[in-house]
């Protein structure tokens, strides 16, 4: 137990710190980011693999179809994922990157009672509608939607879908997604790099190390989270997740000073209580079972 709660609070920091990363490469634009991201993350992801000698897996998804479709569709959503964060981190908006992390718990409640007809309880849907009720405030208040929270909260609510009634598992998903990303991204940064341009020609060899880093950065903290998973209840790990958007939220306000009116935090008042009815409701659901 202790140990599943460590390999997960590692992962969500981890995430969490993300934003320090991208800093270090924001002279990068986002979408050269995210195709060295995706091509040094199938490089080391392969060689998890190959160290490890686990194969069988690619002869199974190549003579099913419609679970190598189903991948096709969660690599485009999670690279449309990446290049969201990585712009709204290069570009001030980390706050922003973070409330899509706050309302994605509240996202997956309603895209499990779309799409698995799941039917959450009255306390659930009251924290959606809460959560609901901050995000228009929000938009009131900018007068606009804020896009960047939902496209993230969608795009990896929807990749989460997929992933969660996939056959693979952490490592060999995300293997099979890079490698159905990877080979546009080298052909990209190979006609670039031939014609002197990219951050592999024309960047400091700082920048470039900074991009290989991409692939460690990007697979240590999924292999660490799926073990931590394997260890520890649903409801703990929930508790856990709020790590993430916690350390993106401080870093956005009190490390790089985004602007942060007074009038939003309203907003986030209210996702944040959101957050906590949710949690609670599902801490007393679960303390109920456990006493029955």
């Amino acid at each position: 137990m202790n140990t599943g709660i460590l390999y997960a609070a590692l992962a969500y920091i981890a995430w969490g710190l993300f934003p320090l990363y991208f800093k270090q490469v924001a002279d990068v634009p986002s979408l050269e980011v995210v195709m060295h991201r995706t091509l040094w993350s199938l490089v080391f992801v392969f060689g998890v693999l190959m160290v490890r000698r686990q194969w069988s897996w690619m002869g199974t998804v190549l003579r099913q179809p419609k679970v190598l479709a189903a991948f096709v569709l969660s690599a485009m959503l999670l690279s449309g994922n990446w290049l969201t964060y990585v712009w709204a981190v290069q570009n001030q908006h980390v706050v922003d990157a973070s409330l899509g992390y706050f309302i994605l718990p509240l996202v997956n409640v309603a895209l499990g009672f779309v799409f698995l007809r799941e039917r959450p309880r009255s306390g659930q849907w009251m924290a959606v509608a809460v959560a609901a009720a901050g995000v228009l405030w929000l938009a009131v208040q900018a007068g606009r939607l804020p896009w960047i929270a939902l496209v993230l909260a969608l795009s990896f609510g929807f990749y989460g879908l997929l992933r969660k009634v996939a056959v693979l598992g952490a490592l060999e998903g995300l293997a099979l997604e890079t490698l159905v990303l990877a080979p546009v991204a080298a052909v990209v940064l190979g006609w670039w790099a031939w014609q002197g341009q990219g951050a592999l020609v024309q960047g400091t060899p700082a920048t470039v190390g900074w991009l290989l880093l991409a692939g460690p950065m990007t697979a240590v903290p999924l292999l660490l989270f799926a073990a931590g998973a394997r260890l520890i209840p649903m409801s703990t790990l929930g508790i856990l997740q709020y790590i993430s958007p916690s350390l993106q939220f401080a870093l956005g306000v009190w490390l790089f000073h985004e602007p942060f009116e007074p009038a939003r935090l309203v907003g986030f008042v209210l996702i944040w209580a959101a957050l906590l009815v949710y949690s609670m409701e599902g801490w007393w659901t679960r303390r109920r079972v456990v006493v029955a």
